[in-house]
């Protein structure tokens, strides 16, 4: 997969860098040990973080001001990780849904990037370009409906948006029958270093949970 970073993004974010896990993998619908992680790491998030100095973390402070400048109101339209944390100080549990999700729900928590986990057979052509919505551009969330990403950054193929920050596609959703998993890791910061970091503990997780040799990464910028 080809991945393209538009001018647009360059304007408002010239320090981005991400990083591509894809892989081949086995997905299921619950892993226990998977979960010992998640709850290990709430437990650590909830004694150290609140809902207000989450905002300060370079990953997600980096993503909150690209929505800014984008012209997107980030407490409205909460980067995903944000929203995970969120979840977690606020001492709700997260959804579970299954092993693949909960492992990429974990990567961006961990980290405290937006990542996108996609079932990479369903895209359309074999590139994919990193750009800003559109006003009325069509976008069904996952479990949101149709949301207007008009001023968020987003992922395109050759059919249209996938991913945003805030919520990826159903169109190109994992499901328990994924076995070519995409994972994409958005580094508004320029932290190619951490983005690194963040990509290989993605690949040790898949190795651990599913059944996979880790894939491999490419960064692009």
């Amino acid at each position: 997969m080809k991945i393209i970073v538009s001018q647009e993004i360059e304007n408002v974010c010239p320090t981005f860098v991400g990083a591509a896990v894809e892989a081949q993998v086995v997905n299921t619908s619950y892993c226990d040990e998977l979960w010992d992680e998640i709850h290990a790491l709430e437990d650590k998030f909830r004694s150290e973080l609140t809902t207000e100095s989450l905002k300060q973390l370079p990953s997600i402070a980096a993503t909150r001001n690209v929505y800014k400048a984008c012209g997107k109101d980030p407490s409205r339209y909460r980067p995903a990780s944000e929203q995970l944390i969120r979840r977690m100080l606020q001492g709700k549990e997260l959804y579970q849904i299954d092993t693949l999700v909960d492992l990429v729900n974990l990567a961006s928590i961990a980290f405290g990037y937006s990542i996108g986990g996609f079932d990479a057979d369903k895209f359309v052509g074999d590139t994919l370009t990193l750009g800003i919505g559109r006003e009325g551009e069509p976008y069904e969330g996952i479990g949101r409906g149709i949301i207007n990403i008009a001023g968020l950054p987003v992922y395109r193929d050759a059919k249209g948006g996938v991913g945003t920050p805030t919520s990826d596609h159903e169109r190109t959703k994992m499901t328990l029958g994924t076995t070519h998993l995409v994972v994409l890791i958005n580094g508004y910061d320029g932290n190619e270093e951490r983005v690194l970091d963040n990509a290989h503990f993605i690949q040790q997780l898949l190795k651990k949970y599913c059944q996979s040799d880790g894939g491999s990464v490419t960064i692009y910028r």
